[in-house]
C-alpha cells in the first residue's frame, strides 16, 4: 500500500505564512471565531480521517471498483467506502462551509478546499460523491426557492442526501446548446424529464438514502442553442412534503462506465424516462445555474491535481531514499552499503524538486484562489469584494488549467523513478497516473480553459483581473527589490511579469485582426501564464519562510525549491513565447 501522510505543516505554512489568512478571514463578516486555533484543529481532524480511514480504501477500491446490478437498475460502491462515507458524515465534514441556516458551520472556503486536498489525496475515487454534493448545494443555494432548499438542500448539508450534476449527452458534450433531454410540464407544476445523460459522476451508488440530481433539459417553447436550457431538481427517491422518502423516480443508471482510472467512483449513464422534475431558477436561464457549479467544481478539480501529486512525491521520495542501486559517478557516498540510494542521482533529484516545486506551489496557488472566493462572499468592503471576484475569475482557468496540466508531469515522474517498479500495479504509482489523467477533462478540458483564460478573462473582460494579478506581483517585486534574500528571485520575476504583460497586449490586437490566433495561442499562453503565475508564489514562499520563526532546514528547503524552479521551470515560459508568436500560419489545416 502506498503511503500518506496528511501535509498539515505544509498546509499550514501556505494559509497562515504565506497568506496570511488568519488576519483576513477574521476580519471578514462572521469570521471573528476564524482564528489559526481553530482553523489547525480542523486541518488535524481531516488529516486523521484521510489518513486512517480514506487512505487505507484506495488501493484497494481501484482494485474493486463499482458494481452494476442490471436487474435492480442499481449501483454497489467498493468494500469500505460505505463505511468511510458514514465516518465523513458523523465527523460534520458535508456541512464544513455551508451556511449554518443550511445546517452547516459556515467555515471559510479555504478551509473546504484544504480539507479536501486531504480527502482527495487519501481516495480520489471516494472523494467525488461529497465533491458533487458540494456543488448541488451551490446551485440551490443561490438559485434555489426557500422551499427547495429546505426540501433538497439541507439533507445534503447533512450528508443524509448527495448530488449531482447531469449535463453531459452523447451527442452534446462541451457544447450543451446540442443537448436534447425534455422537460414537458405537468399539471401539479412539476416537470417530466426525459433523456439521456453519460459520465455521471455519482450518479447512483448506496452511499446515502436519496441522491439529488440536478438536470439540464429543454422546454417545449426553449429557443434553440444553449439559450434554451434550463435547470431541474429530479430526485432518486420522490420526497413527501414532510420530507419522507417515498416512490422511487423514474431516473436510473443504464450503465456504469468502465474508465482508465478513478475505478471507485461510479460514473453513470442516467436514463431519465418522464422522471419527475421542478424547475431550479428561472426557464431558460439553466446554464446560468449550470455554471455555478462548474467553477466551483474546477477549484477542486485543480486540487485534485495536488492531491495525487503530493501522495505521488511523498512515495517517490521515500523509494529514492530507500532504493539503493548504483553508485554516485563522484564516488559513493554510501560506502558502507552495497550500492547508494537513489538521491545520489542529480537526474532522480531532478524529478523530485520538479515534482516538490508543482506540488507547493500550486498549493499556493489554490489556496489563494480560494481566500479570494471568501473576500467575495463576506468581504466588508464592496471594492474588495469586487476585485477578489475578478481575481477569482481570472485565476481560476489557471487553477484548473494548468495545475491538472502539471499534475500529470510530476505523477509521471514519480512513477519514473520507481523504474520498472512503478510499472507493476501493486507499488500504487501506476493508479495515480491513471487517476490523474481524467483531472484535465472533466469540468472543462485544458483546451475549454485555456480559451475561457484568453477568450474571456483577457479579451472579453479585457483583462481586468489579469491586472490586478499583475499589479500585485509588481507591488511585490518593488517592496522587494532591497531584500538580498530575496535577489535572486525579485529581478528574473518582475521581468517574466512585463513580458506577460506584452505578450498578453500583442496577443490581444492579433487575435483581434484574426479570430483563429485565439485558437491557436490559448493553452500556451495558459502554461505561459501558469508558469509565471507559480514563479511568484514561490518567490513569496521563500519571502514569508525567511520572515517566520521557521527551523533553518525548512528555509533551506524553500530556498533550495525556488531556486530550482526558477533555474529549470520558469525559462519553459520561452518556449510558449515562440509558440505563441508562431501564430496560426504555423498550424496548417488537415484534410
Amino acid at each position: 500500500m502506498t503511503l500518506y501522510h496528511a501535509p498539515t505543516d505544509d498546509q499550514r505554512f501556505a494559509l497562515f505564512d504565506l497568506l496570511g489568512a488568519e488576519a483576513t478571514l477574521t476580519q471578514l463578516q462572521g469570521g471573528g471565531e476564524h482564528t489559526r486555533d481553530l482553523l489547525d484543529a480542523v486541518l488535524e481532524e481531516a488529516g486523521k480521517l484521510a489518513e486512517q480511514v480514506l487512505a487505507p480504501t484506495n488501493e484497494a477500491g481501484d482494485a474493486e471498483g463499482c458494481h452494476f446490478d442490471k436487474d435492480s437498475r442499481s449501483v454497489t460502491t467498493p468494500k469500505g467506502f460505505k463505511q468511510a462515507f458514514k465516518a465523513f458524515v458523523d465527523g460534520g465534514w458535508p456541512g464544513l462551509t455551508a451556511k449554518e441556516q443550511f445546517g452547516g458551520q459556515a467555515l471559510p472556503g479555504v478551509m473546504g478546499i484544504a480539507t479536501t486536498e486531504l480527502f482527495q489525496a487519501g481516495n480520489l475515487g471516494w472523494s467525488l460523491y461529497p465533491l458533487l454534493s458540494e456543488g448541488a448545494c451551490h446551485a440551490l443555494e443561490l438559485h434555489g426557492t426557500p422551499a427547495q432548499q429546505e426540501t433538497y438542500m439541507k439533507p445534503i448539508v447533512a450528508g443524509r442526501w448527495t448530488g449531482t450534476m447531469c449535463l453531459t449527452e452523447p451527442q452534446a458534450g462541451s457544447d450543451l446548446g446540442l443537448l436534447k433531454t425534455r422537460a414537458e410540464p405537468n399539471a401539479d407544476g412539476s416537470y417530466a424529464i426525459t433523456g439521456t445523460k453519460i459520465f455521471i459522476s455519482a450518479g447512483d451508488h448506496d452511499l446515502a438514502e436519496n441522491i439529488v440530481h440536478l438536470v439540464l433539459a429543454r422546454l417545449p417553447d426553449a429557443p434553440a442553442g444553449s439559450r434554451g436550457i434550463s435547470m431541474f431538481i429530479v430526485p432518486k427517491f420522490m420526497v413527501g412534503a414532510d420530507g419522507a422518502l417515498g416512490t422511487r423516480n423514474n431516473a436510473y443508471p443504464g450503465a456504469i462506465e468502465h474508465k482508465m482510472g478513478i475505478h471507485g467512483s461510479a460514473t453513470c449513464v442516467m436514463n431519465f424516462d418522464g422522471a419527475t422534475g421542478y424547475l431550479i431558477g428561472k426557464p431558460h436561464k439553466g446554464l446560468a445555474a449550470m455554471f455555478t457549479m462548474m467553477n466551483a467544481a474546477r477549484l477542486s478539480v485543480g486540487v485534485q491535481g495536488l492531491a495525487l501529486a503530493e501522495r505521488a512525491w511523498q512515495n517517490s521520495l521515500n523509494y529514492a531514499r530507500e532504493r539503493l542501486q548504483g553508485r554516485s559517478l563522484s564516488g559513493a557516498k554510501l560506502p558502507e552499503k552495497v550500492a547508494d540510494n537513489l538521491l545520489v542521482q542529480p537526474d532522480v533529484r531532478r524529478m523530485l524538486l520538479t515534482q516538490r516545486a508543482f506540488v507547493e506551489g500550486s498549493r499556493a496557488l489554490l489556496y489563494y484562489t480560494a481566500l479570494q472566493t471568501d473576500i467575495e462572499a463576506r468581504g466588508s468592503d464592496e471594492a474588495a469584494r469586487q476585485k477578489a471576484s475578478e481575481l477569482v475569475a481570472f485565476l481560476i482557468p489557471i487553477a484548473k488549467g494548468f495545475v491538472t496540466e502539471i499534475a500529470q508531469e510530476a505523477t509521471k515522474e514519480a512513477l519514473q523513478i520507481y523504474g520498472g517498479h512503478g510499472y507493476i500495479a501493486e507499488n500504487g504509482m501506476e493508479q495515480f497516473v491513471r487517476d490523474a489523467r481524467i483531472i484535465t477533462l472533466y469540468e472543462g478540458t485544458t483546451g475549454i480553459q485555456a480559451a475561457d483564460l484568453l477568450g474571456r478573462k483577457i479579451l472579453q473582460l479585457q483583462g481586468v483581473g489579469f491586472k490586478h494579478f499583475a499589479g500585485e506581483i509588481g507591488a511585490f517585486c518593488k517592496a522587494h527589490a532591497g531584500d538580498a534574500k530575496l535577489a535572486a528571485f525579485i529581478a528574473p520575476l518582475g521581468a517574466a511579469v512585463k513580458q506577460w504583460g506584452e505578450l498578453t497586449l500583442a496577443l490581444a490586437g492579433r487575435v483581434q485582426a484574426n479570430p483563429e490566433e485565439l485558437g491557436a495561442a490559448a493553452v500556451d499562453y495558459l502554461w505561459y501564464s501558469g508558469y509565471v503565475t507559480l514563479a511568484y508564489f514561490w518567490a513569496r514562499s521563500v519571502a514569508a519562510a525567511e520572515a517566520g520563526n521557521h527551523p533553518a532546514a525548512f528555509k533551506q528547503a524553500k530556498r533550495d525549491t525556488a531556486t530550482f524552479y526558477f533555474a529549470r521551470l520558469l525559462p519553459r515560459t520561452l518556449a510558449h513565447k515562440v509558440a505563441i508568436e508562431a501564430g496560426v500560419a504555423s498550424i496548417p489545416d488537415i484534410a
